[in-house]
């Protein structure tokens, strides 16, 4: 089947989805986590040839090693995968919910009404949980999807989907082709070309990959290109507690987007030696040099900035951060507010680890991934970032003539 036809079906099984029933999609999604839960050692099997023939492209230098971390699926991050469909059913339905009711005049009244964005198009690299954890967010948001992995995770991507599309067609008068993968090249390119029918691309993956997935569609790219987050320890801040959140932020899972990769000190924090040094004992190593300053390392590796003031610290952050996620340790309050309302950024934390940046700690149930985007939807991405609005208006005959020759006025009266 090519591209344009699979385009073609999802964009109608985006359309029989939109009146489906809370009922409806809350039991699929109970089957589904149900029926991941009970294939388990399929999938752990799947993502083991997966790693295998993956330990062939990081040795011949075709992904790197934060690439090849991501991949592993384990005991934890199935947990973490089933789990997040579970909590995904208890969150409000984010369909037709009522968001503006205004009275025009006498019984014509308005209504603004959440409704799904239609067609996702997702481009991700290793991850294989993206697809667990997109499909669910699409069936609750009554959006349909169109996946593609990379090729390192496509043994793990098969199977979770299989046995997702599987559940699915188990369930009487479900919408069918809502869940689609592609898997070549070629079938990038026509994504990022099919604007007739896919509404928003989503990519996870590196900067290569978003920047080159921008600059080749006109279809609206929701993500974010580096997650070069910062932490600022202010003159003010407890030594113990800098440490504590510092190396979670670093060490927890230094190949996360929202893993720390610049530290910023106050020249005159007392403690910054006895800081440097705890962050070397734990295997960090710390560079100090300008060029690192713009640099996303997915390692134990870490750049670090005196700097004379908070001012300073938010200057260099909004000059050379990527707008993901930045936190400030402090005692002084008048600083952690400067810092969170001036930082230009999708998250801004005050004495927390950068590491809670996502949507699943977040309590959306799981994420599409992350923007650094100013419109439509910002941070971890979940259900309500999947949806976009309508307008309704229910009237009982009325005419424009009437208002414009002032035979008829409006009261513009919110209900």
């Amino acid at each position: 089947m090519d591209f344009i036809e699979i385009a073609k079906l999802a964009k109608q099984a985006s359309l029989e989805i939109a009146d489906l029933s809370t009922e409806a999609k809350d039991n699929a999604l109970t089957l589904i986590a149900n029926a991941l839960e009970s294939n388990k050692e399929k999938i752990f099997e799947a993502n083991k040839q997966d790693l295998i023939n993956a330990k062939s492209l990081l040795d011949s230098g075709e992904i790197n090693q934060a690439t090849y971390n991501r991949l592993k699926l384990d005991e934890n991050k199935m947990r973490d995968m089933i789990s997040g469909i579970r909590d995904i059913v208890k969150l409000d339905d984010p369909i037709n919910k009522i968001l503006l009711k205004r009275e025009l005049d006498k019984d014509l009244v308005l209504y603004k009404v959440s409704c799904p964005i239609g067609v996702l198009g997702i481009i991700f690299e290793a991850r294989p949980d993206v697809i667990a954890q997109i499909s669910s967010l699409a069936i609750k948001s009554s959006n349909a999807v169109i996946l593609k992995g990379g090729k390192e995770s496509i043994c793990t991507n098969k199977t979770i989907l299989g046995i997702i599309n599987s559940t699915l067609e188990g369930i009487e008068k479900f919408p069918k082709n809502l869940l689609k993968q592609v898997f070549t090249r070629d079938d990038v390119a026509e994504m990022l070309k099919c604007d007739k029918y896919i509404n928003l691309i989503i990519p996870r993956g590196g900067n290569k990959l978003v920047k080159y997935i921008k600059e080749n569609t006109k279809i609206p790219v929701l993500g974010h290109a580096d997650g070069i987050c910062h932490i600022f320890t202010d003159k003010t801040a407890d030594i113990e507690m800098a440490k504590k959140i510092i190396i979670d932020a670093k060490t927890q899972y230094p190949s996360a987007c929202n893993a720390v990769e610049t530290l910023l000190i106050h020249k005159d924090f007392s403690a910054k030696d006895e800081l440097l040094q705890a962050l070397e004992n734990v295997g960090i190593k710390l560079i100090s040099t300008p060029e690192s300053w713009s640099f996303e390392y997915g390692d134990k590796i870490l750049a670090y900035k005196l700097v004379d003031d908070v001012n300073e610290a938010i200057e260099h952050i909004n000059k050379y951060g990527s707008g993901h996620t930045e936190s400030i340790i402090t005692s002084d309050i008048e600083n952690a507010e400067k810092f969170m309302n001036k930082v230009d950024s999708a998250g801004v934390y005050f004495n927390t680890s950068t590491r809670f940046a996502d949507g699943f700690r977040y309590g959306f149930g799981a994420e599409v991934g992350i923007s650094t985007n100013k419109t439509h939807a910002r941070g971890p991405v979940g259900l309500e970032g999947l949806t976009i609005y309508k307008y309704k208006l229910k009237g009982n005959g009325q005419i424009v003539a009437d208002y414009v020759s002032g035979k008829k006025h409006f009261s513009h009266k919110d209900l």
